[in-house]
């Protein structure tokens, strides 16, 4: 981890010196200095400190910011009112099927009239009363589905709203290519305010093991268990995503590139140690890796790119366990 320095004006070394005394506090009350319990003393000893220090310190933590209780908000809203469409669309089917059954009921009452019924006008007589009644019916039908119509779209537009807003991937247990593109934002903005080093590294199953099995479905067995074995060697402040089409990504905080370089060895050998079996065939998993350093003068873009390909090069050379990327 890189640690700034500089003189008492600057606002990182005021944090620096609150730092310290947070963690003073911590154990001067005999507390573990855990994430949680320094979260909880920093915010109340700050409480006591100066305006100008707490306006200084807030605008530093603003770049850490994730907002995370008003986007829980709005998406609470937004299912809130998924919930009510749905309802509104079970409640007009219920009564949808009410009037199908009481179709079905008009429908035998007339035919038992016929039967009673010995002369031609008499049965045309109920014909055209049949008539009426479902000619009313199914105008009131013809309504109720219009509405569970525009009420379907409504719950369409709100399923699409929420998948837009998540940041998990179900299918992996890892966070999604939107909040990957997110924090690789917020890591180049804090990069350069603190001129620490961070990397990213970008994974996949080799070419060679992936065409190894035919079947799509073992295919994605193997491709889990990858997910799995890189959410099992992350440290908590690492991210883990699914960037797509089965490449996933780390991004390793305040990690320069020689510790980026022995983390993906790491993840090389721990992924080739791990026994993969289909029916009674035994598989040996291989990753490619591509390792990129994360700058503040380059953009998430270009490095995810370079990554990408970094990690393509390593998969055409059986013998490398990693490429870096050269930008």
């Amino acid at each position: 981890m890189s640690i700034h320095t500089g003189s008492l004006s600057d606002p990182t070394s005021d944090l620096e010196i609150f730092a310290k005394e947070v963690l003073s506090a911590l154990i001067s009350d005999n507390l573990p200095p855990t994430p949680n319990n320094f979260a909880l003393y920093f915010d109340r000893i700050l409480e006591d400190k100066s305006e100008s220090l707490r306006r200084q310190i807030g605008s530093i933590l603003e770049l850490e910011e994730d907002n995370h209780d008003e986007k829980s908000i709005e998406l609470e809203k937004t299912l809130k009112q998924g919930f009510l469409s749905v309802k509104s669309i079970l409640q007009l089917s219920a009564t949808l099927y009410k009037n199908i059954a009481l179709m079905e009921k008009i429908l035998d009452k007339r035919k038992e009239e016929m039967k009673a019924i010995p002369t031609v006008s008499g049965a045309n007589d109920i014909l055209t009363s049949l008539s009426s009644d479902v000619g009313k019916l199914s105008g009131i039908l013809k309504k109720q589905v219009s509405h569970m119509k525009n009420i379907y779209d409504e719950t369409a537009g709100i399923v699409r709203q929420v998948e837009n807003e998540t940041i998990f991937d179900n299918q992996y247990g890892v966070y999604n290519k939107r909040y990957l593109l997110t924090k690789l934002e917020q890591e180049r903005n804090l990069i350069d305010e603190f001129k620490h080093k961070s990397s990213l590294i970008t994974v996949r199953l080799s070419t060679a093991t992936a065409t190894l099995i035919q079947s799509e479905k073992a295919q994605q067995l193997m491709i889990r268990t990858v997910a799995r074995l890189l959410l099992k060697t992350s440290r908590r402040s690492d991210i883990v995503a699914h960037y797509g089409e089965g490449v996933f990504a780390m991004v390793l905080k305040h990690t320069d590139i020689e510790s980026a370089k022995r983390a993906s060895e790491r993840l090389f050998d721990l992924v080739a140690s791990s026994n993969f079996f289909l029916a009674e065939q035994e598989i040996q998993l291989r990753i490619a890796i591509g390792v990129a350093e994360i700058s503040a003068s380059v953009g998430v873009e270009q490095t995810l790119i370079c990554t990408l390909n970094a990690m393509d090069e390593a998969d055409h050379e059986p013998k490398l366990r990693y490429m870096v990327c050269n930008q």
